[in-house]
């Protein structure tokens, strides 16, 4: 999918804006806190219906206003068929998300109609944080081309959240938890088969990418861990269901599930560099991008937020190398340092756009 033109009023610090953006490259120049990343977050926004940043709708409102609208007009380079994406939030109302001019009727409908890849200063927490965000990382990849995917997880958070509430309000009805737990199960199931094919596809393309970054000689790892390697879920529910009932929570099930990163024969999250963690989140954001193309038959569209920071002139330049290639389709970069956007351009030859962002206003050079 190609973005054509994007529109925006009262989002974060961008009162109004309508920009006609370019197939290929799309530069922004600007200063920290100008509302470049702002930017990204809106092309994010109709992508999955949300935020990447911040959890709340109400939170991406121009401070002093009461609404925010976000309008993009897409291309499908396949059909050439164009479609609109309207997204608006107005405090004390309900989210409206559009596709030429029909409201969803829910908006898991809209995931993965427009592919997406994010890469960006946050990414390290990918590795350095709990297994939650890296959980997030495998659900969002394949819920933009798997639907039974999602509504198995879905189902399962669910049915998840159902067995906390009893566990919190002590309730000792067997027959109930059991009936829970086989939901749990049923769903668990479904979840953990298309996380382990996904990761046993996924290590070989993200290995790939890691060596072309860091230019070789390094040794990287990813692996899933799950408690549904050891046995049926239904049991361990049972098993822990009176350890559980005194934490208040479940232990056990794939809301636990992590992947393990190493570097050599070590954690990466204890031994890798600044340099090593952002090259090997890197990594993991550009392997989403080639999984999701492949999977899903078209070209996500790639942000690229303020990457090049903490990296040596190195694997900047490989990376610059990369994402000019053909094999990328539509791409938005942010950065601080126009010589990186114009050796981005000039690498690639392609089609560009350069916009300088300050104070929120968006003006192309």
């Amino acid at each position: 999918m190609i973005l054509e033109t994007i529109s925006l009023l009262n989002f974060k610090n961008i009162t109004e804006a309508d920009i006609s953006l370019s197939d290929n490259i799309n530069c922004f120049l600007g200063n920290n806190g100008m509302g470049k990343t702002n930017l990204l977050d809106a092309i994010y926004y109709l992508s999955f219906c949300k935020s990447f940043y911040n959890i709340s709708d109400t939170q991406n409102i121009k401070h002093g206003e009461e609404f925010f609208m976000i309008r993009g007009n897409y291309r499908d380079s396949r059909s050439n068929e164009t479609s609109e994406i309207n997204c608006g939030v107005k405090l004390k109302q309900k989210k409206t998300f559009k596709r030429d001019k029909k409201e969803y009727n829910r908006l898991s409908e809209h995931i993965g109609y427009i592919p997406l890849v994010i890469v960006s200063p946050e990414d390290s927490e990918l590795v350095k944080e709990g297994s939650e965000i890296r959980r997030k990382f495998i659900d969002q990849t394949l819920s933009q081309f798997n639907r039974e995917y999602l509504s198995a997880v879905m189902a399962y958070n669910k049915a998840l959240s159902t067995r906390n509430s009893m566990l919190r309000q002590e309730n000792t009805e067997k027959t109930l938890f059991e009936v829970v737990e086989a939901q749990m199960e049923y769903a668990a199931n479904c979840v953990f088969k298309y996380r382990k094919e996904f990761i046993e596809d996924f290590v070989s393309v993200f290995n790939k990418f890691y060596q072309e970054i860091c230019g070789g000689g390094e040794s990287v790892s990813l692996s899933y861990t799950s408690h549904l390697y050891n046995e049926n879920l239904s049991v361990q529910l049972a098993e822990s269901r009176t350890k559980d009932a005194i934490l208040g929570y479940t232990t056990r099930g794939i809301h636990r599930d992590d992947l393990e990163m190493k570097l050599g024969d070590y954690n990466i999250k204890r031994v890798g560099s600044q340099g090593q963690t952002k090259s090997f989140a890197i990594a993991l954001r550009f392997a989403q991008y080639e999984y999701l193309k492949k999977m899903g038959g078209k070209s996500p569209i790639l942000l690229l937020d303020d990457i090049f920071d903490k990296l040596d002139s190195n694997r900047v330049e490989r990376i610059m190398n990369m994402v000019s290639t053909p094999e990328f389709g539509q791409i938005f970069v942010t950065d601080t340092n126009r010589e990186y956007l114009d050796a981005i351009i000039r690498k690639s030859g392609k089609d560009f756009k350069l916009f300088e962002v300050e104070n929120g206003e968006i003006r192309e050079l």
